[in-house]
């Protein structure tokens, strides 16, 4: 068996699984235990999951961070405690007659930003522990209100009772608060009845490799062919070549000078750049400085 895989690969995960499940079985195929995720999926969620190998792990906290997309389908007229379909009903309500341009308005009025109750069912943390293990104890937990923004939506169509969209949102959006607060607006309950994820930052289904392919006899084989390097999950950020002195440096974990790097796109104070090697690979992630010299923010080595 090969050495140590260093990279990104992007599973089209299948209903059923949480991520976990997805990282636990990615960490057999490779034979390493440095495997991980960017962006968690519910189990009854599809789609992109960001699992990272080797040094890749190390783009974890910045990956998460990214916009993501979804398709959703909504079903009005039952609320659940989880506010998706594998919860228990807590709430029914009868659903009025509504064309798909009503829908639509009331949909639209959640873009931009706007403060969202998450759901008591979820991964946020309350004194240290998470929220679901508080409900799941019978304790009585109120969800936090957070902010967050909602970039686009595109309508796909309504035939009752489910409403069909796509959403493009920034970290920290719940698709399931907008299921429940969605169906409230229309004057009834709703849940989340189907959430494909469509795309994390740069990184989309093209590409992405079924879960099951890596099952395969040939599994290995599969996942080194879909293994992106680390550079192409970090092409959303702007990019700075170094010369062979500041690939140096950086490897060194010293700032990098104005003249050692040649920058594309734009960065301002305190925002990361992709620190690329004269061979175009990653060799770290550094901040903007003052007087314009990169500084580490993490370094890469490929072993």
């Amino acid at each position: 068996m090969s050495g140590t895989l260093h990279g990104v690969l992007v599973v089209d995960k299948p209903a059923g699984l949480s991520s976990h499940d997805v990282v636990s079985r990615v960490r057999r195929v490779a034979g390493q235990r440095g495997v991980g995720h960017a962006g968690t999926l519910d189990p009854m969620a599809t789609g992109v999951l960001v699992v990272l190998l080797g040094e890749g792990t190390k783009l974890a906290s910045h990956l998460t961070s990214d916009d993501k997309i979804y398709q959703a389908e909504i079903t009005l007229g039952s609320e659940t405690d989880t506010l998706d379909a594998e919860g228990e009903v807590t709430a029914r309500a009868e659903v009025p007659v509504l064309s798909a341009e009503s829908v639509r308005r009331a949909a639209e009025l959640f873009l931009g930003a706007q403060d969202q109750r998450a759901p008591v069912v979820s991964a946020l943390k309350l004194r240290g522990t998470s929220l679901h293990e508080r409900y799941r104890r019978g304790e009585a937990v109120e969800a936090p209100i957070r902010r967050v923004h909602m970039h686009w939506l595109e309508f796909l169509g309504y035939r009752a009772p489910v409403a069909a969209l796509r959403v493009g949102v920034a970290k920290g959006y719940y698709v399931r608060s907008l299921a429940r607060d969605l169906g409230l607006a229309l004057g009834t309950r709703a849940h989340l009845s189907s959430l494909r994820r469509l795309g994390s930052g740069s990184l989309s289904l093209d590409g992405a490799v079924p879960l099951d392919a890596l099952l395969e006899p040939e599994g290995r084989a599969r996942l080194e062919a879909a293994l992106l390097p680390l550079e192409a999950a970090v092409g959303h950020l702007p990019q700075a070549r170094l010369v062979a002195r500041g690939a140096e440096d950086a490897f060194h974990g010293r700032a990098v000078r104005p003249a050692d790097y040649t920058l594309r796109g734009r960065l301002s104070q305190g925002e990361l750049a992709a620190m690329l090697g004269p061979d175009g690979r990653l060799l770290a992630l550094g901040k903007l400085q003052p007087n314009g010299a990169l500084r580490v923010a993490r370094g890469f080595r490929y072993g």
